[in-house]
């Protein structure tokens, strides 16, 4: 197993506009980004609008749009309540100038703050390989609650864990059984559930929610970091619960333009 931080950062320039930045130059090899939206701020419908258009109708939360594959440049985001009529009054929550750099693959995450404050957080999906017969698991901070630790099997595997950070670890291909704890206890906040973990993805867990609301667990599986095969070892590392049932996993796949509009589905969840 091993463990790393993913290369991110949310950038404010003189105007307080948003940059998501990525430190791989593989990145920049074309002219288009991957991006998708997750809803996290509980009991809030909103409408979406990117650039003044209506990108998202009625989007609820604990919902993840498919990729959209989108031209490379700058984005004006706003959240409004659903269905306000063409985006009019004032957003519950925007960003301005949000810096989508080719060949990104990026989750942006409405989501609330440790102090239960809307923001937008933008996150880059790691698509680099991992070993033959191993999978990557991203976990991702983004609910009203203090620090956490993330367990596998009962064991602590992500300590500390603050809004809005994430870490990342690589373990064998199967099934893990999770739950989110509060800093340095046995107190269960999410969880736990069974995630099933293919070979060649990254899986990324969001824990979201608030303690008025309940805090869920938001799944969602990037491909495209398989390795050439040399033989699939057997699952250990005390992260392989072979007697789990998975749960199901939201599948990604490059899914209607912009023009086209985006689908959304709900995430598979788990409620405490």
């Amino acid at each position: 197993m091993t463990r790393s931080r993913t290369a991110f950062a949310l950038a404010a320039g003189a105007t307080g506009s948003l940059v998501l930045l990525s430190a791989s130059p593989a990145l920049a090899d074309s002219h288009t980004a991957t991006v998708s939206v997750l809803h996290g701020v509980p009991d809030t419908p909103v409408d979406v609008y990117a650039n003044g258009e209506r990108l998202i109708d009625d989007f609820q939360p604990g919902t993840l749009t498919d990729p959209l594959e989108l031209p490379a440049g700058d984005y004006d985001l706003a959240l409004f309540p659903a269905d306000a009529p063409d985006g009019s009054g004032t957003p519950l929550l925007s960003a301005d100038g949000v810096a989508v750099p080719a060949g990104a693959d990026a989750t942006v995450v409405a989501h609330l703050t440790e102090a239960g404050q809307p923001a937008l957080t933008p996150f880059v999906n790691d698509t680099s390989e991992v070993p033959a017969g191993e999978a990557r698991v991203s976990v991702r901070h983004v609910a009203a609650a203090p620090a956490v630790d993330v367990r596998a099997g009962g064991q602590v595997v992500v300590p500390g864990l603050t809004n809005p950070d994430e870490e990342s670890l690589t373990v064998p291909a199967g099934t893990v059984s999770a739950d989110v704890v509060l800093a340095g206890t046995d107190t269960v906040a999410v969880g736990p559930a069974d995630l099933t973990l293919a070979e060649g993805t990254t899986t990324v867990v969001y824990a979201w929610g608030s303690q008025d609301a309940g805090y869920e667990l938001a799944v969602q599986t990037v491909s495209g970091a398989h390795s050439a095969p040399s033989g699939v070892p057997g699952g250990s590392a005390g992260l392989v619960d072979e007697g789990g049932l998975p749960l199901p996993i939201a599948a990604v796949s490059l899914a209607g333009l912009l023009a086209a509009g985006v689908a959304v589905r709900r995430l598979a969840g788990s409620r405490v």
